[in-house]
Protein backbone atom coordinates (compact mmCIF):
# COMPACT_ATOMS: atom_id res chain seq x y z
CA UNK A 1 0.00 0.00 0.00
CA UNK A 2 1.31 3.60 -0.63
CA UNK A 3 -0.11 6.62 1.18
CA UNK A 4 -0.33 9.75 -0.41
CA UNK A 5 0.46 12.11 2.15
CA UNK A 6 -0.08 15.89 0.64
CA UNK A 7 -3.49 15.76 -1.62
CA UNK A 8 -5.48 18.67 -2.40
CA UNK A 9 -8.50 16.09 -3.01
CA UNK A 10 -11.22 18.33 -2.44
CA UNK A 11 -9.90 21.23 -4.89
CA UNK A 12 -12.37 22.03 -7.83
CA UNK A 13 -10.01 20.76 -10.43
CA UNK A 14 -11.48 17.01 -9.18
CA UNK A 15 -14.95 17.91 -9.43
CA UNK A 16 -16.29 15.99 -12.07
CA UNK A 17 -14.30 12.76 -11.40
CA UNK A 18 -13.21 12.91 -7.77
CA UNK A 19 -14.57 9.52 -6.24
CA UNK A 20 -13.74 7.68 -9.61
CA UNK A 21 -10.18 9.41 -9.53
CA UNK A 22 -10.10 8.02 -5.45
CA UNK A 23 -11.51 4.41 -6.71
CA UNK A 24 -9.07 4.53 -9.49
CA UNK A 25 -6.30 4.84 -7.34
CA UNK A 26 -7.63 2.13 -4.33
CA UNK A 27 -7.66 -0.03 -7.25
CA UNK A 28 -3.77 0.59 -7.68
CA UNK A 29 -3.08 0.11 -3.37
CA UNK A 30 -2.94 3.90 -3.18
CA UNK A 31 -4.65 3.12 0.11
CA UNK A 32 -4.85 6.39 2.02
CA UNK A 33 -5.00 10.12 1.29
CA UNK A 34 -3.84 12.75 3.16
CA UNK A 35 -5.46 16.07 2.82
CA UNK A 36 -4.00 19.86 4.23
CA UNK A 37 -6.13 22.51 4.98
CA UNK A 38 -5.08 26.00 3.29
CA UNK A 39 -7.47 27.97 4.11
CA UNK A 40 -11.38 28.18 5.92
CA UNK A 41 -13.45 27.76 2.65
CA UNK A 42 -11.37 24.45 1.87
CA UNK A 43 -12.38 22.64 5.19
CA UNK A 44 -16.24 21.98 4.62
CA UNK A 45 -15.32 19.89 1.00
CA UNK A 46 -12.59 18.32 2.91
CA UNK A 47 -14.47 17.04 5.93
CA UNK A 48 -17.20 15.94 3.29
CA UNK A 49 -14.40 13.46 1.44
CA UNK A 50 -13.56 12.55 5.20
CA UNK A 51 -17.21 11.76 6.08
CA UNK A 52 -17.15 9.17 2.13
CA UNK A 53 -13.89 8.27 2.64
CA UNK A 54 -13.47 7.59 6.71
CA UNK A 55 -10.64 5.38 6.97
CA UNK A 56 -8.76 6.47 3.74
CA UNK A 57 -9.22 10.49 3.51
CA UNK A 58 -7.71 11.83 6.84
CA UNK A 59 -7.53 15.84 7.36
CA UNK A 60 -5.28 18.61 8.19
CA UNK A 61 -6.17 21.76 9.64
CA UNK A 62 -3.99 25.02 8.90
CA UNK A 63 -3.72 28.57 7.06
CA UNK A 64 -1.80 28.08 4.11
CA UNK A 65 0.78 31.29 3.95
CA UNK A 66 -0.28 32.65 0.80
CA UNK A 67 -3.71 32.80 2.18
CA UNK A 68 -2.27 34.83 5.20
CA UNK A 69 -3.49 38.31 5.29
CA UNK A 70 -4.26 41.38 7.42
CA UNK A 71 -6.71 39.23 9.27
CA UNK A 72 -4.68 35.84 9.75
CA UNK A 73 -5.57 35.92 13.59
CA UNK A 74 -9.50 35.61 13.29
CA UNK A 75 -8.82 33.46 10.44
CA UNK A 76 -6.28 31.28 12.98
CA UNK A 77 -9.06 30.84 15.10
CA UNK A 78 -11.62 30.07 13.46
CA UNK A 79 -9.65 27.10 11.92
CA UNK A 80 -8.65 25.79 15.01
CA UNK A 81 -12.28 25.71 15.75
CA UNK A 82 -12.98 23.60 13.65
CA UNK A 83 -9.77 21.15 14.45
CA UNK A 84 -11.02 20.66 17.98
CA UNK A 85 -14.17 19.63 16.58
CA UNK A 86 -13.05 17.12 14.41
CA UNK A 87 -9.60 16.05 16.73
CA UNK A 88 -10.08 12.59 17.04
CA UNK A 89 -9.58 12.22 13.02
CA UNK A 90 -6.99 15.12 12.69
CA UNK A 91 -3.48 13.74 11.37
CA UNK A 92 -1.75 16.75 11.30
CA UNK A 93 -1.10 20.83 11.55
CA UNK A 94 -0.92 22.15 8.02
CA UNK A 95 -0.10 23.21 5.24
CA UNK A 96 1.59 26.02 7.08
CA UNK A 97 4.64 27.84 6.81
CA UNK A 98 6.22 30.94 4.33
CA UNK A 99 6.26 31.59 1.42
CA UNK A 100 8.66 34.17 -0.22
CA UNK A 101 7.84 33.40 -4.10
CA UNK A 102 4.95 34.97 -4.57
CA UNK A 103 4.59 38.02 -2.38
CA UNK A 104 6.58 39.14 0.59
CA UNK A 105 3.72 41.80 2.07
CA UNK A 106 2.79 39.63 4.95
CA UNK A 107 5.78 38.01 5.35
CA UNK A 108 6.21 38.92 8.87
CA UNK A 109 2.52 37.81 9.34
CA UNK A 110 3.42 34.71 7.70
CA UNK A 111 5.94 33.82 10.31
CA UNK A 112 3.51 34.75 13.02
CA UNK A 113 0.74 32.14 12.19
CA UNK A 114 3.48 29.86 11.45
CA UNK A 115 4.76 29.73 15.20
CA UNK A 116 1.12 30.05 16.28
CA UNK A 117 0.16 26.88 14.29
CA UNK A 118 3.57 25.04 15.71
CA UNK A 119 2.37 26.07 19.44
CA UNK A 120 -0.92 24.16 18.18
CA UNK A 121 1.39 21.22 17.28
CA UNK A 122 2.75 20.89 21.08
CA UNK A 123 -0.58 21.18 22.56
CA UNK A 124 -2.20 18.80 21.27
CA UNK A 125 0.84 16.13 19.47
CA UNK A 126 0.46 16.67 16.41
CA UNK A 127 3.15 16.86 13.34
CA UNK A 128 3.47 19.87 11.37
CA UNK A 129 2.77 19.96 7.63
CA UNK A 130 5.40 23.06 6.17
CA UNK A 131 5.37 24.52 3.00
CA UNK A 132 8.43 26.36 2.26
CA UNK A 133 8.49 28.01 -1.30
CA UNK A 134 12.11 30.15 -1.69
CA UNK A 135 12.10 29.96 2.50
CA UNK A 136 13.71 26.70 3.09
CA UNK A 137 16.58 28.38 5.45
CA UNK A 138 14.39 30.79 7.27
CA UNK A 139 12.12 28.05 8.01
CA UNK A 140 15.02 25.99 8.93
CA UNK A 141 16.12 28.70 11.72
CA UNK A 142 12.90 28.86 12.98
CA UNK A 143 12.64 24.78 13.64
CA UNK A 144 16.50 24.79 15.23
CA UNK A 145 15.51 27.49 17.50
CA UNK A 146 12.37 25.54 18.94
CA UNK A 147 14.13 22.13 18.81
CA UNK A 148 13.50 21.80 22.09
CA UNK A 149 10.00 22.00 21.75
CA UNK A 150 10.30 18.55 20.39
CA UNK A 151 7.99 19.47 17.28
CA UNK A 152 7.76 16.50 14.57
CA UNK A 153 6.95 17.23 10.58
CA UNK A 154 7.61 17.12 7.62
CA UNK A 155 8.82 19.52 4.64
CA UNK A 156 6.36 19.09 1.66
CA UNK A 157 7.85 19.29 -1.55
CA UNK A 158 11.36 18.86 -0.42
CA UNK A 159 14.06 20.33 -3.30
CA UNK A 160 16.62 21.29 -1.00
CA UNK A 161 20.60 21.55 -1.04
CA UNK A 162 22.61 18.87 0.74
CA UNK A 163 23.69 21.28 3.56
CA UNK A 164 19.90 21.43 4.23
CA UNK A 165 19.13 18.09 3.98
CA UNK A 166 21.89 17.83 6.70
CA UNK A 167 19.81 20.91 9.12
CA UNK A 168 16.54 19.00 8.38
CA UNK A 169 18.09 15.31 9.26
CA UNK A 170 19.29 17.10 12.51
CA UNK A 171 15.38 17.97 13.26
CA UNK A 172 14.73 14.83 12.56
CA UNK A 173 11.75 15.97 10.22
CA UNK A 174 10.60 14.01 7.68
CA UNK A 175 11.67 14.73 3.80
CA UNK A 176 7.61 14.82 1.97
CA UNK A 177 9.00 13.90 -2.51
CA UNK A 178 6.71 14.02 -5.05
CA UNK A 179 6.35 14.59 -8.98
CA UNK A 180 9.74 16.81 -8.68
CA UNK A 181 11.42 14.07 -8.38
CA UNK A 182 10.91 12.92 -11.39
CA UNK A 183 11.83 16.19 -13.21
CA UNK A 184 15.37 16.33 -15.17
CA UNK A 185 16.52 19.79 -13.60
CA UNK A 186 14.14 18.94 -10.06
CA UNK A 187 18.11 18.77 -8.44
CA UNK A 188 16.89 16.01 -5.93
CA UNK A 189 19.26 13.71 -7.95
CA UNK A 190 22.08 15.44 -6.08
CA UNK A 191 20.98 14.81 -2.10
CA UNK A 192 18.91 11.70 -2.79
CA UNK A 193 21.62 9.85 -1.26
CA UNK A 194 22.19 12.21 1.94
CA UNK A 195 18.25 11.45 2.46
CA UNK A 196 17.37 8.92 5.02
CA UNK A 197 15.11 6.29 3.66
CA UNK A 198 13.32 6.03 6.94
CA UNK A 199 12.51 10.09 6.87
CA UNK A 200 10.96 9.76 3.06
CA UNK A 201 7.66 10.01 2.59
CA UNK A 202 5.96 10.37 -0.53
CA UNK A 203 2.86 13.07 -1.88
CA UNK A 204 1.48 13.78 -4.98
CA UNK A 205 0.07 17.66 -4.13
CA UNK A 206 -2.95 16.30 -6.85
CA UNK A 207 -4.07 18.86 -8.66
CA UNK A 208 -0.48 20.15 -8.69
CA UNK A 209 2.79 19.25 -10.06
CA UNK A 210 2.43 16.12 -11.66
CA UNK A 211 5.50 13.75 -12.28
CA UNK A 212 6.73 12.76 -15.53
CA UNK A 213 5.04 11.89 -18.39
CA UNK A 214 2.27 13.65 -16.71
CA UNK A 215 4.37 17.25 -16.61
CA UNK A 216 2.52 20.21 -16.80
CA UNK A 217 -1.36 18.71 -16.68
CA UNK A 218 -3.42 17.57 -13.78
CA UNK A 219 -2.03 15.69 -11.29
CA UNK A 220 -4.06 12.25 -10.49
CA UNK A 221 -3.86 10.15 -7.21
CA UNK A 222 -2.59 7.46 -8.99
CA UNK A 223 0.05 9.17 -10.20
CA UNK A 224 2.08 8.73 -6.93
CA UNK A 225 3.19 5.11 -8.01
CA UNK A 226 5.34 7.19 -11.07
CA UNK A 227 7.24 8.63 -7.72
CA UNK A 228 7.56 5.86 -6.36
CA UNK A 229 9.35 4.55 -9.23
CA UNK A 230 11.38 6.96 -9.85
CA UNK A 231 12.32 6.81 -5.92
CA UNK A 232 13.89 2.71 -6.54
CA UNK A 233 15.12 3.43 -9.21
CA UNK A 234 17.62 6.37 -8.00
CA UNK A 235 18.01 4.57 -4.51
CA UNK A 236 18.54 1.12 -6.22
CA UNK A 237 15.76 -0.71 -3.95
CA UNK A 238 12.85 -2.44 -5.67
CA UNK A 239 9.39 -0.57 -5.31
CA UNK A 240 7.52 -3.15 -3.28
CA UNK A 241 10.39 -2.28 -0.64
CA UNK A 242 10.28 2.14 -1.45
CA UNK A 243 6.19 1.49 -0.76
CA UNK A 244 6.87 -0.99 2.53
CA UNK A 245 9.11 1.75 3.63
CA UNK A 246 7.63 4.73 2.94
CA UNK A 247 4.30 3.58 4.22
CA UNK A 248 5.73 2.23 7.73
CA UNK A 249 6.93 6.14 7.53
CA UNK A 250 3.84 7.81 7.01
CA UNK A 251 2.46 5.63 9.28
CA UNK A 252 4.95 6.59 12.32
CA UNK A 253 4.94 10.62 11.41
CA UNK A 254 1.12 10.54 11.33
CA UNK A 255 0.06 8.17 14.07
CA UNK A 256 -1.99 6.34 11.85
CA UNK A 257 -3.43 3.55 13.98
CA UNK A 258 -5.39 1.56 11.19
CA UNK A 259 -4.38 0.76 7.39
CA UNK A 260 -7.98 0.26 5.66
CA UNK A 261 -8.48 -2.98 4.02
CA UNK A 262 -7.78 -3.42 0.39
Amino acid sequence: MIIDTHIHLYSDQFDTDRDELVRAAIDEQVGIFLMPNIDIASIGPMMALNEKFPQRCLPMFGLHPCDVKTDYLSKLDEIKDFMLRNLEVTVAIGETGLDHYWDMTYSNEQEEALNIQLNWCMEYDLPVVIHSRDSLDAILSILESRKSDGLKGVLHCFSGTREQVERVNKLDFYFGLGGVLTFKNGGLDKVIHDIPTNRIILETDAPYLAPVPYRGKRNEPVYIRKVAEKLAEMTRKSVDEIERITTQNAVRLFGIKQLPNG
